[in-house]
């Protein structure tokens, strides 16, 4: 099986045919339910937690028994730590503060769903009816009040970024300046497993099982938690029903469920229901940007100024969103000075982390207005505008105005290509034949460039088995990307074994040692670059044990060690080596361990089109067409990379239209059930016309960059765009996230 092939998901079966082993399918004898009892209030001082008579349960445990025990709070470690990163800082005169995330508070509650009680009893609903029963004294915070008294300005961090002095030459000789405010608001993940955690301990270790991007991180934290060597920590990660970034960071159910085990002699499981999951999941984007470009008077962009400020929430989980944004804020475009203000501030909302595509939509989003709207006002074509700015291909690789260098891209080939799928040229006819039906037809495109670069890391053992098998070990885990099959497939290329032979194996800490799990679009990267790297050893041990086999030197060409007439594959190679007496220096020659440490970052890009559809008469949207092209290197599965990028797309719509985590000014959410968050649904959404760019990346071994997030970064802009679009002769020159049908209908009747 070569690599660029469409080959099926080997998983499929298992998971569509019930046989998937997902959180709940975990079941250990004597297990007892937990259940949280959390805050009502965003922001609220603890002065008495009574639990009398909630004594029927098995236990009843709060911060103070937390702090009792000496258990730690977890370590988010959020700031990114590859050495690309944009290095963001605290304030001026101030140390970094994060706000200590512990399992219970002690102090204050500084969300609504905040977990500030754990209840165990023998039933789930046991549980919930106990819960019921503690009773927490609250004394309300209301006002401007800091989250953290650390941090009094709520203000945790203020980086500048660019070169201030030439961006402010630029824009005083420019001849036009244009200038925006966005709010991109917060969104979850919705996963379709929600959130769970069963915990046990026995014989002096715990374990636990629950969905996660990296099993290895939730050991090493979960043990700083519990004070504990990390080798009294085992933490099993089997199918994941949906993450998009927002289980990649340890839950505060993970150590409760362990803790409690110990304390009780019980395994605990953790269930949450989806309207916990909905206020209480870590939450996505919710960022705040102001931008201005500057123009010389044929439309060439002089100069980029912007302020982003970044809602980490109640505690700061992860600044990776604020710092990839950072990095991207020229977008695709050469624009030869910029200056970026990037803060982080706390709020008394459900912390934030990265969601699909972690930071580039938002930051896309803002730009692709903005150069949308440059074009309407100054009267440019708002197809040649863009063109006009593009980085060329000849100037990759690039370095952008305030310091990231992309890697290779053909920007302009990719808006030729989007527009060809788009019928671009068709869309005025398109337009006059739903003016006839009393609609309003537009036409929105986006131009994205992001990074992929992640936790830096990754660790590959592989083994060829006497039984026929490839066994594979590796720390990058899938939640639903189909690693399995395009792993397999990467090494079936390498290797030359069938693909069913090779078996991954992820997820299980005490037989994965390292490895930095699956986010920013690093898992396939990685992963084939640790095979290469495996492969080439492997290789050159195998040719040693096949030449003493064959008591000949022995030769690996196509596929095979060949010496004279004689051959073996891998396979028959590790069945003979099975069977033959071995002298110590061959005995294990078909495994090999191949660590890796990647830190420079891969920049996927493309161009989406969207068409939509508007009802003056009702503001309701249909989209009629969605052309997406995405350059993500070299393609190892395009049917995968494919179904990656459908979803994606659906993601970003979602956000566009529908999606909302809203909450009224005292910070209670408004978005507590699928009833009132407006998921995207396939009745909702056209066929896609997706095609795939291959332009090599000289970062890895295979030219990789990424394929799982494209879809989703340009999606929010192509259809704000279009919309705007359908919207003009009405005066609308802007509309907010999500543009749902009641903002819609506002817009166009002025209200």
């Amino acid at each position: 099986m070569k690599i660029g092939e469409p080959l099926a998901r080997k998983e499929d079966f298992r998971l569509l045919t019930g046989t998937g082993r997902f959180s709940d399918d975990f079941q250990l004898e004597g297990q007892v339910y937990a259940a949280m009892v959390r805050s009502p209030h965003a922001h609220a001082r603890i002065r008495k937690i009574s639990i009398e008579n909630a004594k029927a349960a098995l236990g009843v445990f709060t911060g103070a028994d937390c702090a009792a025990d000496g258990l730690a709070p977890i370590d988010h470690t959020p700031m990114p730590s590859t050495n690309f990163d944009m290095k963001l800082t605290a304030p001026a005169g101030r140390q970094l503060f994060y706000g200590p995330h512990f399992l219970l508070p002690t102090d204050k509650a500084r969300h609504v769903g905040e977990a500030v009680a754990m209840v165990v009893a023998r039933t789930q609903a046991e549980a919930l009816d106990a819960a019921e029963l503690v009773e927490i004294d609250y004394q309300p915070i209301t006002g401007a009040a800091p989250v953290w008294d650390e941090v009094p300005d709520n203000v945790l961090i203020d980086t500048t970024f660019g070169d201030p002095e030439a961006t402010e030459r630029a824009f005083a000789a420019a001849a036009h300046v244009v200038r925006m405010d966005f709010h991109v608001p917060r969104v979850t993940a919705c996963a379709l497993e929600p959130r769970a955690a069963l915990g046990d301990y026995r014989d002096g270790r715990y374990t636990l099982w629950a969905p996660s991007g990296g099993a290895v991180r939730q050991k090493r934290d979960l043990a700083t938690v519990l004070g504990v060597d990390q080798g009294q920590v085992r933490v099993i990660t089997a199918d994941v029903g949906g993450n998009f970034g927002s289980r990649n960071r340890a839950y505060v159910e993970y150590g409760l469920v362990l803790w409690a085990a110990r304390r009780l002699g019980r395994p605990v499981r953790f269930t949450a229901s989806r309207a916990e999951s909905l206020i209480s999941d870590y939450q996505g984007r919710d960022l705040v940007m102001d931008i201005e470009l500057a123009l010389d008077a044929q439309g060439r962009f002089l100069a980029l100024r912007a302020s982003n400020v970044s809602n980490v929430g109640a505690h700061c989980v992860s600044l990776s969103p604020l710092s990839k944004g950072s990095g991207l804020i020229t977008g695709p475009y050469h624009i030869p000075a910029a200056t970026l203000r990037s803060r982080a501030v706390f709020s008394n909302t459900a912390p934030t982390n990265p969601y699909r595509s972690s930071g580039r939509p938002e930051i896309t989003f803002a730009l692709e207005r903005l150069v949308d709207n440059a074009a309407r006002e100054l009267g440019f074509d708002r197809i040649e505008l863009r063109r006009r700015n593009l980085v060329p291909p000849h100037a990759m690789p690039y370095r952008n105005a305030v310091g990231m260098t992309y890697d290779s891209g053909t920007y302009e080939a990719n808006l030729d290509l989007a527009l060809r799928l788009a019928d671009w040229s068709g869309f005025p006819a398109r337009r006059d034949g739903a003016l006839r039906r009393g609609r309003r037809l537009g036409i929105g495109l986006a131009s994205y460039v992001e990074s992929s670069i992640g936790s830096p890391k990754e660790r590959a053992e592989v083994s060829v088995l006497a039984e026929g098998r490839v066994r594979v070990v590796i720390g990058t885990q899938s939640s639903g990307q189909g690693h399995e099959t395009s792993f397999a497939q990467v090494l079936s290329h390498l290797l030359s074994v069938p693909v069913e032979a090779v078996e991954i194996i992820v997820g299980d800490t005490d037989v994965v040692s390292a490895g930095g799990g699956s986010h920013s679009g690093r898992s396939m990267r990685h992963a084939a670059t640790l095979f290469s790297i495996a492969a080439k050893a492997l290789i050159e041990k195998a040719a040693r044990l096949a030449s003493f086999l064959f008591e000949a030197p022995a030769i690996f060409r196509d596929g095979r060690f060949r010496t004279g007439e004689r051959s073996f594959d891998f396979l028959e190679l590790a069945a003979a080596a099975e069977r033959a007496l071995l002298p110590k220096e061959l005995q294990g020659a078909l495994a090999v361990v191949a660590n890796h440490e990647m830190h420079e970052p891969v920049f996927p890009n493309g161009c989406a089109i969207c068409e939509c559809e508007v009802d003056p008469q009702t503001g309701a949207v249909a989209l009629t067409r969605y052309a997406a092209v995405d350059d993500v290197g070299r393609c190892i599965n395009p049917l995968i990379v494919h179904g990656q990028t459908h979803g994606g797309i659906a993601q970003g719509v979602g956000q566009a239209l529908g999606e909302l985590c809203a909450a009224d000014a005292a910070g209670q959410p408004l978005a507590g059930t699928l009833m009132d968050y407006a998921l995207p649904r396939a009745a909702d959404l056209p066929s896609f016309r997706c095609e795939i760019v291959e332009v090599l990346s000289p970062t890895n071994p295979f030219g990789i960059k990424a394929g799982g997030e494209g879809g989703t970064t340009p999606a929010p802009a192509a259809v704000a765009n279009a919309l705007v679009d359908a919207l003009a002769e009405f005066g609308v020159r802007d509309i907010a996230l999500p543009a749902t049908a009641h903002a819609i209908w506002r817009a166009i009747h002025r209200r």
